[in-house]
């Protein structure tokens, strides 16, 4: 082989210095590091007005809980009305250190750039530790707008956390089954929201019709069910402004047929604002302390409030749950109590027996809205989750659709809506009562707090960098909490709680295999690479050609040559007369911004005419049909020929010396379409041609299957869990909009 080598101003003497220059990652290309997220300030009005609209999206969950909470606190009614005492105290308590104290004033601020929720958690710790499972990331990456990070003092304990975190592979891997945990226990809660919301707001049909048969309420929360979900093609756009209004007015009527019970009824129920009544509760034996995993529904929909952090301020959800939320939540609870220590027989149907008769239907009819727009909340959420999984390579690609052109975070996943339908309403017509259907939601909710708990504690540590006594400060009070009341929720298990472990178990084993499928692919590109001095190496010895057009080559690495290239010109020795390899890649940001999207670097001399692009988004991005992909590829290479053209004295030479002893060890320049000897002097010009001559993607079809002799739990994940999810799951083409008479798949196997 002829020996090529590289002018001596570029410190350049043989092919492995070309080979690195050629695969260097594009540190000049990548722009300068640009202002970090900044919360913005808002007028004392505008937060008013953030903080009333912030009711009907996230609050919805959290206040629905009266409906359902004393029911599945005492099944079997109450038997000493000193329970009740203790029970609401409970609940104050609860209310006061998990939803106010942990989450509002201390949870929220762990968003990512706004964004809530337990993928959130987990892109920031991508941010400050090399922690992401699939290492695709490049320093180039941190000069995103939205690539907000934090650097610290080699000695400090943030440092040998991260080093800790760092260390070992099987420590990535079990922070990342730590956050599908939560994501699938949150999909879970997809699930059992609307069912057990909706169901007991249908329940006060009942009331005044106490002969009526189960089923028929049964039938008019499926009815109800059904409506819901098949409205969320439409999304939330066209009727969102109903909802701060509805929840509003739900929480004003709570809060003032609480405060009216508590005037009626029996106003020493106010004494259990003493915590000595929990110590108390606690005396009387086992059954008050498995009664722990109904109390514990009062605080469902606190991680929803995480998740649904997106469009407000924190500070807006502060003031909206601590002047209007948290009281009114109080009021109800304990104007419940009050009615029940005079009705003891009537724990079944107290919410709705403790309204005055002249109220009944009116609050009927709202708590049915507001258990609509709770149920509505918690399915965004769930779209939310799922498209935030996919883009991280945790979850197979599914069709996301755009709700609103006003709002980034709607989206609508119709494959998702009807699994989520078919197990809501399978979960409502199988247990037929809220007292299953509250054990399986309250095991769902305590884990998802769980995982919140630990992850904080990096969190703390890493982002926020706080003292340590902090952070034991935080979990020791967390975990008291939340492991109390997991250990009651353990003894409902075979009473309903097997459900959520059932759905989250299957999404954990669906997520895992897919994104262990997704690394071994990844590890198969780099590992499969060709460097680029091998193509600059191919000529007509070998029958290389090229072609009129531009071809796109797909790849998913953002260096060196994919061995699907390689793999088509050993077998056709032709390539385009414009070559672009495109890296697609998932950062650990919410979103890039359109005009810092891709990247795009020169491959060799200009008369080669071989680009590389690389195409980033953040997990809250969403492709939309009217977005043209290939357009936006190619507006992207034009930009930097056009802003290359504009460098003073550029020229080949000063770029690239390459003496190659003969043709045979060049690549052969693009050439006219006529034939003709000269290459196109314009190159924006030959690029508008090649255009015009037509545009080619090229994208490989990897099929991964299990070595021979791996173990058998292998092989059934790969051979059959994996291969199936590939087949059912969307293609790349469909996600980026590519025309199918222009796609040209180049198939692979890759046995792991």
């Amino acid at each position: 082989m002829a020996t090529e080598s590289i002018d001596e101003e570029c410190s350049k003497g043989n092919m492995w210095v070309l080979d690195q220059k050629l695969d260097q990652s594009m540190d000049e290309e990548a722009g300068r590091l640009r202002n970090m997220y900044r919360e913005k300030k808002f007028s004392a009005l505008l937060l008013s007005r953030l903080a009333f609209q912030s009711l009907g999206v996230v609050f919805g969950d959290l206040g629905t809980s009266p409906l359902y909470v004393f029911y599945n606190t005492f099944p079997h009614g109450v038997h000493d009305p000193e329970d009740v005492i203790g029970a609401l105290s409970l609940i104050i308590y609860s209310l006061t250190l998990v939803p106010l104290l942990k989450y509002v004033f201390i949870v929220l601020r762990a968003n990512d750039a706004g964004q809530g929720g337990t993928f959130a958690l987990y892109s920031l710790l991508c941010r400050h530790a090399k922690v992401n499972t699939i290492p695709n990331q490049h320093r180039t990456d941190e000069e995103l707008t939205t690539y907000s990070r934090q650097t610290f003092d080699e000695k400090s304990l943030a440092a040998k956390v991260k080093r800790w975190l760092e260390a070992h592979s099987y420590k990535k891997n079990a922070l990342l089954i730590l956050v599908l945990v939560g994501t699938c226990m949150a999909i879970g809660d997809g699930i059992l929201t609307p069912a057990i919301s909706v169901l007991s707001a249908a329940g006060g049909i009942k009331v005044d019709y106490p002969a009526m048969s189960n089923d028929v309420v049964i039938l008019v929360a499926v009815v109800i069910l059904v409506a819901l979900f098949s409205m969320q093609h439409y999304g939330t756009d066209k009727v969102g402004w109903l909802f701060a209004p509805i929840v509003l007015i739900w929480f004003l009527f709570i809060g003032s047929i609480g405060a009216f019970n508590i005037w009626k009824y029996d106003h020493s129920v106010l004494k259990a604002f003493n915590p000595v009544y929990i110590y108390r509760y606690f005396k009387r034996g086992k059954t008050n302390w498995t009664s722990l995993g109904g109390i514990m529904l009062s605080i469902t929909g606190t991680e929803a409030l995480f998740a649904d952090l997106c469009h407000f301020p924190v500070l807006a959800i502060q003031i909206a749950f601590t002047f209007v939320v948290f009281p009114c939540l109080l009021l109800a609870y304990t104007g419940q109590a009050a009615y029940i220590m005079k009705n003891q027989g009537q724990v079944v149907d107290a919410f709705y027996r403790s309204i005055p008769d002249g109220v009944h239907w009116p609050m009927f009819i709202v708590a049915t809205a507001a258990a609509i727009v709770a149920s509505q909340a918690t399915i965004s959420a769930t779209f939310s989750i799922i498209k935030q999984a996919l883009a991280l390579g945790c979850f197979p690609r599914v069709k996301v659709v755009h709700t609103s052109k006003k709002f980034l975070g709607q989206i609508y996943i119709p494959d998702i809506n009807w699994i989520l339908m078919v197990l809501c309403i399978a979960v409502t017509a199988g247990f037929k009562n809220q007292n299953q259907i509250g054990n399986a939601y309250g095991t769902a909710v305590v884990i998802v707090m769980l995982v919140t708990t630990f992850l904080m504690i990096p969190i703390m540590l890493l982002v926020w960098r706080s003292h340590w006594i902090l952070v034991v400060i935080f979990t020791g009070l967390s975990l008291l909490v939340e492991l109390t009341y997991f250990s009651a929720v353990l003894f409902k298990v075979d009473q309903g709680g097997w459900v959520p472990l059932v759905i989250a178990g299957t999404c954990l084993i669906i997520m895992y295999v897919w994104h262990y499928g997704t690394v071994k692919r990844y590890e198969f590109e780099v590992h499969g690479r060709v460097s680029m001095a091998w193509i600059l190496g191919l000529g007509p010895g070998l029958g290389l050609v090229r072609v009129p057009g531009i071809g796109f080559v797909y790849t998913e690495l953002a260096s060196g040559v994919p061995h699907i290239f390689s793999h088509f010109i050993t077998n056709l020795p032709a390539i385009h007369s414009v070559v672009a390899f495109v890296c697609v890649k998932y950062l650990p940001v919410y979103t890039v911004p359109t005009d810092e999207r891709f990247l795009v670097k020169r491959i060799g001399p200009k008369s080669f005419h071989i680009f590389r692009c690389v195409a980033r988004y953040g997990y809250k991005d969403v492709h939309r049909k009217d977005d043209d992909f290939e357009k936006m590829l190619y507006d992207s290479i034009l930009v930097f020929v056009r802003l290359e053209s504009m460098m003073e004295g550029y020229s080949d030479s000063e770029e690239y010396t390459y003496n190659g002893s003969s043709s045979q060890d060049s690549i052969v320049p693009a050439r006219t379409y006529s034939g003709g000897g000269g290459t196109i002097g314009d190159e924006v010009e030959f690029l508008n041609r090649c255009k015009e001559a037509g545009v080619v993607h090229i994208l490989g079809n990897t099929n991964v299957k299990a070595r021979r002799d791996s173990g058998l739990i292998k092989r059934i994940a790969i051979d059959y869990v994996y291969a199936f999810l590939r087949r059912i799951c969307r293609e790349n083409s469909v996600i980026f909009n590519v025309p199918h008479e222009s796609l040209l798949n180049v198939g692979q196997i890759f046995y792991v």
